[in-house]
């Protein structure tokens, strides 16, 4: 049976997990191991080693992936970036949220069942650690509705601490991928006292995943989450969906062998094994639902018991379930596509001509040109920036076509380390008229594999 009753008239007016007058409902997810729940944990532990295991992966002493907000520092496969790189992280947010409305209009949400970080830790770590030990649905009710004993305190005790050093693993892996594996070894390695901030960062993600999982649960799929609200928007009578068959199972009842019946016996197995705690039965386009395919495996396990056959809840679209229709190719899918395919094009040869370096070239703020009567030259001052973007050191030269000659204020560039920038200042010099006035002057700039790049920019001079 279902953890609470709510008539099919009245489930769209407040949450599954919620009574009318607001208070919270406790969801009881009943196991069930079938072919897609086991699908599901291979994928998910395939998923769930690249997350733990990502983090300790480096290439050229830097880590493959980085996300440090806090230091504008960016690693994505390899290939920093940098802010002067906004533009490319911009168009490939861009690609990312149209490929995720592409995907949602032919798939619906198999993301949030299938790969969302939220479900897999969920579902494959702290709800298996419940089912190991207080028991399956049945037996959690009766333990959390039982008074204190020493078997109670003793099992509570040990999943919370079990949630608690899990919540504190998830959180050191994602801080990780925040500052790195280096700087996050100085935290654990070294004296706290020096790391306050690091140390508070773990408790505090440490905290806030223990509170997610332990507590707060389906909620951030049905609440917070924002992608559930997309549905209502993206998704159409073709797509792709866990969807109940009304054609084949209404009307509902106990299994009689009377020809009026449909295949649902209202066994309420769909209900009880669901983690969000809805009918899938009064329609797929419930926004609680995350397409986790809990009630397909109970269901299928109920039609295999009465020799009906399997899939009265399946994946299907709901054309397919009320006509046969098959998934089309609408003009909508087709917009996005095109458009996806533009844009990650765009994308993809914006990475692949992208220099392993940028430099930035002006004329000093303020200064017009410096003249030397006695040579007959004229001279004008300039501010160079270079910031190195490959993941090795570089050696970089810079110099002027004739007439022109550069004279540094300082060393020069030189040698510049991996993910720096270095600025400098030069003049160039040219004899009075030598070049025509208003005309730009190129600076080349070259590194030590032989790469180049050509600046243009301003030299002024008096009117002869």
């Amino acid at each position: 049976m279902s953890n609470f009753n709510i008539d099919n008239d009245d489930f769209r007016n407040h949450l599954y997990n919620q009574t009318k007058d607001g208070k919270r409902l406790w969801i009881y997810p009943g196991r069930v191991i079938g072919q897609l729940y086991k699908l599901r944990t291979y994928f998910s532990y395939l998923l769930l080693t690249l997350l733990f295991g990502i983090p300790w992966i480096e290439y050229k002493g830097q880590p493959i992936f980085l996300f440090n907000v806090l230091e504008r520092k960016f690693i994505f496969w390899s290939v920093p970036f940098f802010p002067q790189d906004f533009h490319l992280v911009a168009l490939g947010l861009v690609s990312f949220l149209i490929f995720i409305s592409l995907f949602t209009v032919l798939f619906g949400r198999i993301w949030c069942g299938w790969a969302c970080p939220q479900t897999i830790f969920m579902e494959m770590l702290f709800r298996k650690i419940e089912y190991w030990i207080e028991g399956d649905d049945k037996a959690q009710r009766r333990l959390n509705e039982s008074p204190w004993t020493n078997e109670k305190i003793l099992k509570k005790g040990s999943k919370h601490t079990l949630f608690l050093l899990l919540a504190f693993a998830i959180s050191n892996t994602f801080l990780m991928y925040i500052i790195g594996k280096q700087e996050w070894l100085q935290i654990v390695m070294e004296n706290p006292v020096d790391h306050i901030k690091g140390l508070a960062a773990m408790l505090i993600f440490t905290a806030v995943f223990y509170f997610v999982f332990a507590r707060f649960r389906e909620m951030v799929c049905m609440v917070v989450c924002p992608y559930g609200r997309l549905q209502g928007v993206l998704l159409d009578n073709n797509s792709i969906l866990v969807q109940y068959d009304h054609v084949r199972g209404e009307p509902r009842g106990k299994a009689v062998k009377a020809e009026s019946k449909g295949d649902c016996i209202d066994c309420h197995w769909c209900v009880r094994v669901c983690p969000t705690g809805i009918d899938i039965r009064n329609g797929s386009n419930q926004l609680e639902c995350i397409g986790c395919t809990s009630c397909i495996d109970a269901c299928d396990a109920v039609m295999e018991k009465i020799d009906k056959p399997k899939g009265l809840i399946r994946y299907d679209s709901l054309n397919g379930v009320n006509s046969g229709t098959k998934l089309k190719f609408t003009l909508r899918i087709g917009a996005y596509t095109s458009l996806l395919v533009l844009i990650v094009g765009i994308l993809t040869f914006m990475l692949v001509t992208r220099s392993n370096w940028e430099s930035t070239l002006l004329r000093t703020p303020g200064m017009t040109f410096q003249v030397d009567e006695k040579l007959h030259t004229v001279s004008n001052i300039y501010n160079l920036e270079i910031l190195n973007k490959s993941m090795e050191d570089q050696s970089f030269q810079v110099h002027v076509d004739k007439p022109f000659e550069l004279i540094w204020i300082g060393k020069g560039i030189g040698k510049i380390e991996k993910g720096k920038q270095v600025k400098t200042e030069f003049f160039i010099k040219a004899k009075i008229g030598a070049w025509p006035q208003g005309e730009k002057i190129p600076i080349h700039i070259q590194n030590n594999q032989g790469q180049e790049e050509t600046l243009k920019t301003s030299f002024i001079q008096p009117d002869e």
